[in-house]
């Protein structure tokens, strides 16, 4: 796909997700700008006019609530970060709902939390939730829930959670509003930085000075931004990125910001977010014959191919897979906790079986369960 293609499938794309960041909805000392917001929702509301349907990704929950509680700067350490984000959550859905009823449409709030989307049993209710919303003209607004997410189950930045979000409800195109024009190949009004017009091989970005800093109300930086175009264009997603004051060009597919053109096919949902969302909470040595099994013939984990167990965590949780090198070849959800695999180690399911009973001829992780990373040897 041509660039060109690409900004005409954003443009036709029937179902957009729209990321917009703290430092375009709020004000430059914290504290919500009405007037953006009010500004935003007029182009998401004539985009649904043309019929197309808008789940919107957005910030600004930390950055609306910190000066409620009396602080002068975004706060570093969680709990407050989650106080803030408490107070502010509830202001920038309010903003949102009165701003979109004003054009007669109605708004959901979705919160997401990674350890919600890696496990089996929960993924699907988020994704049939923003199925469902935008089937009856809702616009969902998602956000991570800051409010409880600790640091090993956040997905950390928005950018990457909008990613993840338009390949769980099979997104046409992402649209990524930031304060900057942008990727430039260099930090943008130094020297002579110039705007990347359009990227359609991400190993071109190799030699780009990308900064990994975002603005004083926002969390996320240009790093963030190009690892979700990274993990959208790899699902077959097209991305722009661009000005939020451009968002009505953007959607329009004309020339504005930057266009990621897509460079593969979609993958399962569930095993994108376990390989970019997921903390992991242990990790697994394997030997030779398992790497060959998991990453050669993508066959589970069993027992028998485990040699040593590192971490502390229960069954059901994400943990990595490393070779005899230590190096990270996989992740997967184990079927076992911490405290009980070690006994199993090297030993046969049927053997295990036939001493410990039926449930433990069971894999140590099912395939479907194992996401297999890039660059893994496959011999």
């Amino acid at each position: 796909m041509s660039a060109r293609a690409a900004r005409r499938s954003i443009a036709q794309a029937q179902r957009t997700v729209l990321k917009v960041g703290s430092s375009s909805l709020t004000k430059p000392g914290g504290g919500i700008d009405a007037a953006r917001v009010t500004q935003l929702v007029g182009v998401v509301a004539d985009r649904i006019a043309q019929g197309s349907q808008v789940i919107l990704v957005s910030s600004g929950a930390i950055a609306t609530g910190f000066p409620m509680l009396g602080l002068s700067h975004r706060p570093r350490d969680l709990a407050t970060q989650q106080a803030s984000a408490s107070v502010g959550q509830g202001v920038l859905l309010a903003h949102y709902s009165a701003a979109f009823a004003a054009r007669g449409i109605t708004v959901g709030q979705v919160l997401l939390t990674a350890d919600d989307m890696t496990r089996r049993s929960h993924y699907r209710n988020a994704q049939r939730t923003l199925d469902r919303l935008a089937e009856m003209g809702v616009v969902p607004i998602v956000n991570e829930n800051d409010t409880v997410a600790t640091d090993e189950i956040r997905l950390g930045d928005n950018d990457r959670l909008a990613a993840l979000v338009a390949h769980l409800v099979h997104a046409d195109a992402l649209v990524l509003l930031s304060d900057v024009d942008g990727l430039y190949d260099g930090p943008p009004g130094k020297g002579d930085a110039r705007l990347i017009p359009e990227v359609t091989d991400m190993a071109e970005l190799s030699d780009v000075a990308i900064g990994g800093v975002g603005s004083g109300v926002g969390l996320g930086g240009m790093a963030t931004k190009v690892e979700a175009a990274r993990i959208a264009t790899a699902a077959g997603i097209p991305v722009v990125l661009a000005h939020a004051s451009a968002a009505r060009e953007a959607l329009a597919g004309d020339e504005a910001g930057t266009v990621f053109v897509p460079t593969g096919r979609r993958t399962p949902t569930r095993l994108l977010w376990l390989g970019h969302a997921s903390t992991p909470q242990g990790r697994l040595h394997l030997d030779a014959g398992a790497v060959k099994a998991v990453v050669g013939r993508r066959a589970s984990l069993l027992p028998a191919g485990v040699t040593q167990v590192e971490g502390e965590f229960t069954a059901g949780d994400p943990v990595d897979l490393l070779d005899q090198n230590g190096h990270t070849i996989a992740r997967g959800l184990v079927n076992y906790d911490s405290a009980e695999l070690p006994g199993l180690l090297g030993r046969s399911t049927r053997d295990l079986a036939r001493e410990r009973g039926p449930e433990y001829e069971r894999e140590v992780i099912h395939r479907d369960d194992i996401v297999v990373f890039d660059g893994a040897p496959r011999d």
